[in-house]
Parts: C-alpha cells; structure tokens; sequence
C-alpha cells in the first residue's frame, strides 16, 4: 500500500480516518469525501503530519446522485492516478423509525446500497480498463442474516454484499481486487448509544485489520475475527428456531 493514490467514501467516520492515518504513514495519497468539511480538514491536516503525500476533501452529499457520479474520475484526476477506492460510507437508521418512515428506510438503503454500488461500478470501469486496481467496501456481519432490530440496515449490507460477489468474478482475471469487510460491534459515534460489552472493537483494530487484508489481497474479512465463527453459527440456526430468537 505504500505511495498508493486513494478515494475514501465517507472519509469523516471513525474507521475511514483509522485507515487513513495507516495509509497515511506508508505515503498515501488521499481523496476523502463525507459531509461535514471541516471535520474532513481537521483529519485533512492531521494526515499530512503523518506523512501522506497528499490530501484533498471534498465535501459531498451521497443523496446527491449527480455529484456522486463523478467522484472517482475527480479523485483520480486530483491525485494524478487512483489505485484504490474504499467505501466507508454508511447511516444506521433506527429500525422503528425506518419501518414507520419510508423516506428514511429509502435513505438508508441509498446510503448503505445503492450509492457504494454506482460508485463501485464506476471506479470498476476504470481499474477494468488500467488492468489494476483494488475495491474495498465496509459492509456488516447483519448482512449475514435478517434480525427484527436491524433488517433494514441488515438488507442494504447483504445486497452490497452480492453486489461485490459479482464484480469479484468479473474482475478476476481483470488484475482488480475486490474487498469485502464486514465488521461486529464497533465502537464508533454511530453507535454512541448501544450498550457496549465484550464483543465490541475499537475502530483503530477494526482499520488494523483492513489495511492487512488491503495488502495481502483478500477477499473477504470478519473483523475481529471471531465474528466469523459467530455468524457462521447464527446463519446455520434452523428457521422455524430463529424466529423465535430475540437478539
């Protein structure tokens, strides 16, 4: 990963600015995007300091389509290049509010599903077409299997899931590596107000392992890496078992 030129999705949340500051320290050029701008120039400045060697914001809305559109051909040309797109972008509706409200059971799934994946075609066009490339996106272990408490959240992370299977296989023989990350319980401004226990992970571990995978080209990580073994258990429970499960 070192001098590698990088589009960062949703650079303001806590993961993304862990990975960027690993990034940053192996010489990283970064292009990150999110809402907030001076949030982004604040972690702008701090990368610098930690030895990328560039960083350029870029304020942007993920409901506004037509922005979004072009953010990886502005990366590339900001950065002179682009090897590596990373989607950390991401909302966690409530998910009452979002059964009641569909305005906000449509934004989720915008912001978790359907904006990643016109930017994951996009940066997928161009990687195709320089025969190299990597595509990293932070998806969830809810995508694993619906939950009353969570399912809409759950469904967008899932369809990003099978979205990322497919350019997988496409891009195989294409010298473009497709990443899927799909963290537990992080502890993060998003979920400030969960309850925290032992199966939680700060998102400096979490970013940790991102970045090894990033360098060894995987495919797809559980992170911590129990989840693996959680999920593979509660994806196996019998149907008729699970719906009467609360949890």
């Amino acid at each position: 990963m070192r001098g590698q030129q990088v589009l960062i999705l949703g650079g303001a949340s806590a993961i993304a600015e862990q990975v960027a500051r690993l990034l940053a320290s192996r010489g990283a050029a970064l292009y990150l995007t999110g809402r907030d701008q001076a949030r982004l120039e604040k972690i702008a400045a701090d990368l610098r300091v930690r030895g990328a060697s560039r960083v350029v914001i870029e304020p942007l809305e993920l409901t506004d389509i037509a922005a979004v559109g072009g953010v990886v051909g502005r990366a590339q040309e900001s950065l002179d290049g682009l090897d590596t797109l990373l989607i950390a972008a991401g909302v966690l509706p409530e998910q009452e509010r979002a059964s009641a409200e569909p305005a906000l059971l449509r934004e989720g799934l915008e912001i978790n599903a359907s904006v990643p994946m016109l930017v994951l075609e996009e940066a997928a066009r161009l990687f195709e077409q320089k025969g190299r490339g990597q595509l990293v996106a932070i998806g969830s272990v809810a995508g694993d299997r619906g939950r009353a408490t969570n399912y809409a959240y759950g469904a967008a992370k899932g369809a990003l899931e099978i979205f990322l299977s497919g350019l997988r296989q496409r891009l195989s023989r294409r010298g473009v590596k497709v990443l899927l990350v799909k963290p537990g319980f992080v502890d993060t401004p998003m979920t400030v107000e969960f309850k925290k226990g032992p199966l939680w992970a700060s998102p400096e571990r979490v970013a940790q392992d991102i970045v090894r995978a990033m360098e060894r080209g995987r495919a797809v990580i559980y992170t911590p890496w129990w989840w693996r073994w959680i999920m593979l258990i509660i994806r196996h429970i019998p149907e008729p078992i699970f719906v009467r499960l609360r949890f």
